[in-house]
């Protein structure tokens, strides 16, 4: 990994350690890879009973009764629950639209929607005990596109909608619409010299985290409940389960436990509230974990797109104008697809100035499978497509598609169809010139020194469908800009708790937030803030919970940026305190405690010219210290609602991919040999952390490229491959070399400058693959993911 650029300095700690900027350990590494961590599947009480949910086979149906007798009946079973079992008013949970009902009452509105519960002492018998439940339903007409969703007399999703959005959507199936409209597109048209259009399609994607969904909620003596689940929003979670329950938040307790991949799939409730009315109903604890069947229908995916654009330029090739309409596929439920609309639509033209903008993005109401965050949240979509459009502009012009985009790359100071200024480095043209200037690898990797090729190097690999007869190379790039951060005037925050106290003669720092660790890191970045901020080499992170204040969502790639901003404002409030207490006793024998910048180093209160004062052990002298304190990024602004100005995001990270690829073009077959990335993350806390995000996105952005679809059937809106059978996702061996060329530009915004990073690369990767396809075959290709069919024709 390159690493390059001019990063804020460090002086704090610098000789600590295990600090910023160093690649230091994950504490769970070693359990992950040897099978010993515990995941929340893995969790056990020893008087637990199982749960189970119910899920409807139907995805647009009345129900007309249900029969639960028999279930009732079954030996081991001891609580079957309906939606007339509610026990309080609130029936109905959402992140921002509270229109998802717990157990479905009078309808479903989508294939796998949950209808009833049932809590036995063995998971068989509560599964076979939930097959015993009749249900009665009669089928009503599904909705399950564009055309379905805004026909006139099209069948209401929702009937009654009282959401703040209903006020400003044409139709009742659209849960949100977003203009982005800047200049005269229509005039700018006019003056372009080649103007090219296209229609594109996205695929469904899953997040597909090998962890499935599970927890154990825990009845508790006061009348609460406390639950252990694998989450990506504590806070977030218990604001929506404690109304549903009857209780007071202080009486939901939530700790995190071992999660096994999120990437968005985690932040709206799956077993959450079903696992907790079990627990509070039987007196038991009460364990849920589905399988991969049931993870199919338990969380959101990411929203299928259908987007349409028109760019223009003039012949030395720059952007004259932007025209595009983006309509996602929100499916029965809204969960954060207002969000996912705001993104699209802001970030809907890519990296790139152009002064005439008309952008409009939709969320449709849908009978399909609820949608919400999903790693790239709507700026995945949008830029599949605009990269597709540059690629058709160069194609026109004659130019290299490379420089085509150089030349319209924005920078810092450049202003965003928002009307926002980037004011942070853009280096768009920089990310570019790399990914292009890194040396191909060789051609024709499958001939080696023996008779027989090395199929592994071939596009169908293994399954030996050829020896190189009908394999052409092709060379493609792409580039994207994400928001980072929570936007468009969301209260953003996160709050740590740190202490410094002795133990055993030595300084410890202990950290504690309610950060959920997905896998991302995020522990080990908290525990290098903290020895860099303290100067100390012990750091215990504390598990994450509802006993201390919230961290937000682990994602928007904003963990590190907002409750590392917390956690290291919490620690130079401790380094504060702690100096002060130096400085009552020590201060009258040197005049440095009072005359000298003073840093905590390697254990030590120390000048800044390195002299030591004093051990922080004896500094301390059996009294720790502590501060528990909220941190903020710059506010956001929502977006004009009628022109989609505004300052709505706080940051943006962009990266670029180069792909390569070698295509069987007889059978349709394609091979990654590389992926190369060039990506601007402002400072990077963990080096080897960073690679990591860096690879593990574009190694999703290669799964919906060329493999990864959830295929809805379009007439009854039912899941067609709802396993791990049916629905691929990238291996080892499909997997290419992913080179990543890092750029440390610095965010002054940001703590140490650093800039969001799992996100970007996502986005870039997918066009990138595309592009290098359609270099193969000269076939437009304006789908993902890429079949077969779609290369031989068939």
């Amino acid at each position: 990994m390159g690493v390059t650029g001019d990063p804020t300095g460090i002086d704090q700690g610098t000789r600590t350690r295990g600090g910023i900027g160093e690649s230091a350990p994950r504490p769970d590494g070693v359990l992950k890879v040897t099978g010993e961590f515990a995941y929340s599947s893995d969790m056990w009480h020893e008087d637990m009973l199982w749960g189970h949910t119910l899920r409807s086979t139907p995805a647009h149906a009345e129900i007309v009764s249900i029969d639960i007798a028999e279930a009732l009946a079954t030996p081991g079973v001891h609580a079957v629950l309906t939606h007339d079992d509610l026990p309080a008013a609130v029936k109905n949970y959402g992140l921002e639209i509270q229109d998802t009902p717990v157990l479905a009452r009078g309808k479903v509105r989508h294939h796998g929607e949950p209808v009833a519960l049932v809590a036995a002492d063995h998971p068989e018998t509560a599964r076979r005990a939930a097959a015993r439940i009749r249900i009665d339903y009669r089928e009503l007409p599904v909705v399950t596109d564009e055309a379905s969703a805004l026909a006139p007399g099209a069948p209401l999703v929702h009937e009654h909608r009282t959401d703040h959005h209903a006020g400003h959507v044409p139709h009742p199936n659209i849960v949100h619409r977003q203009p982005v409209v800047r200049g005269d597109a229509e005039a700018a048209a006019a003056r372009a010299d080649v103007v090219v259009g296209g229609e594109y399609v996205f695929g469904m994607q899953d997040q597909a985290f090998l962890g499935p969904e599970s927890g154990l909620a825990v009845p508790a003596e006061d009348g609460g409940v406390d639950l252990y689940v694998a989450t990506q929003w504590l806070h977030a979670d218990r604001r929506q389960i404690a109304p549903v329950l009857g209780l007071p938040e202080d009486k939901v307790r939530m700790t995190l436990s071992g999660v096994g991949g999120a990437f968005g799939g985690r932040e709206d409730l799956s077993m959450q509230i079903h696992a907790c009315l079990l627990a509070l109903r039987t007196g038991r604890p009460v364990k849920m974990v589905y399988n991969r069947f049931e993870s199919f229908f338990g969380h959101v995916h990411r929203h299928p797109a259908r987007l349409r654009y028109e760019h223009g330029a003039t012949r030395d090739g720059r952007l004259t104008h932007v025209k595009c309409r983006i309509v996602l596929d929100g499916g029965a439920y809204a969960s954060s697809s207002p969000a996912v609309v705001g993104n699209a639509a802001s970030l809907g033209v890519g990296p790139y100035v152009v002064d005439d903008v008309d952008i409009e993005a939709v969320a449709l109401y849908t009978n399909n499978p609820p949608c919400g965050a999903m790693r790239g949240f709507g700026a995945v979509q949008a830029c599949f497509a605009y990269e597709a459009q540059m690629d058709k502009l160069a194609a026109e012009l004659d130019m290299d598609p490379v420089e085509f985009r150089r030349i319209n790359a924005m920078e810092q100071g450049s202003v965003l169809p928002t009307g926002q200024i980037v004011d942070s480095p853009a280096p768009v043209a920089e990310l570019l010139r790399r990914v292009k200037a890194r040396a191909l690898p060789p051609e024709r990797q499958w001939e080696t020194a023996g008779e027989r090729p090395d199929v592994r190097a071939l596009p169908g690999g293994l399954s030996n469908t050829t020896h190189g007869e009908g394999v052409v190379r092709g060379v493609g790039y792409a580039v994207g800009i994400k928001n980072v951060g929570f936007s468009e005037g969301f209260d953003d925050y996160s709050t740590a708790r740190v202490r410094i106290e002795v133990v055993g003669g030595e300084p410890v720092a202990v950290v504690h937030t309610a950060m959920a660790e997905v896998g991302q890191g995020g522990v080990t970045v908290h525990a290098q803030i903290a020895r860099t901020e303290l100067g100390v080499a012990r750091v215990t992170v504390q598990p994450a919970d509802t006993r201390v204040g919230s961290a937000g969502s682990t994602s928007a790639s904003r963990q590190t940026y907002v409750t590392g901003g917390a956690v290291k404002h919490a620690c130079e409030a401790v380094r504060e305190k702690v100096l002060e207490l130096g400085r009552r006793r020590f201060g009258p024998y040197h005049p440095a405690w009072a005359t000298a910048e003073l840093l905590l180093e390697d254990g030590k209160v120390v000048t800044g010219d390195g002299e030591v004062l004093a051990a922080l052990a004896d500094v301390l002298e059996g009294e720790s210290v502590e501060a528990e304190l909220e941190w903020r990024h710059r506010p956001t602004e929502p977006f004009d609602l009628r022109t989609g100005q505004g300052n709505g995001h706080v940051q943006y990270s962009f990266a670029a991919h180069r792909a390569v690829v070698e295509v069987d073009t007889e059978l349709g077959l394609v091979k990654v040999v590389e992926l190369a990335c060039a990506q601007d993350v402002g400072k990077a806390l963990n080096p080897l952390s960073v690679e990591g995000q860096i690879q593990g996105g574009t190694t999703q952005g290669l799964g919906i490229a060329v493999m990864e679809e959830i295929v809805v059937d379009p007439v009854t809106a039912k899941v067609r491959n709802p396993s791990f059978t049916d629905y691929l996702i990238p291996t080892i061996l499909d997997t290419p070399a992913i080179p990543v060329d890092v750029l440390e530009l610095a965010d002054n915004h940001a703590p140490y400058g650093l800039r969001g990073v799992g996100e970007a690369p996502t986005l870039s990767s997918t066009p990138a693959v595309l592009a290098a396809i359609r270099n193969a075959t000269g076939l437009e290709l304006n789908r993902t993911p890429v079949r077969p069919e779609h290369l031989t024709g068939t």
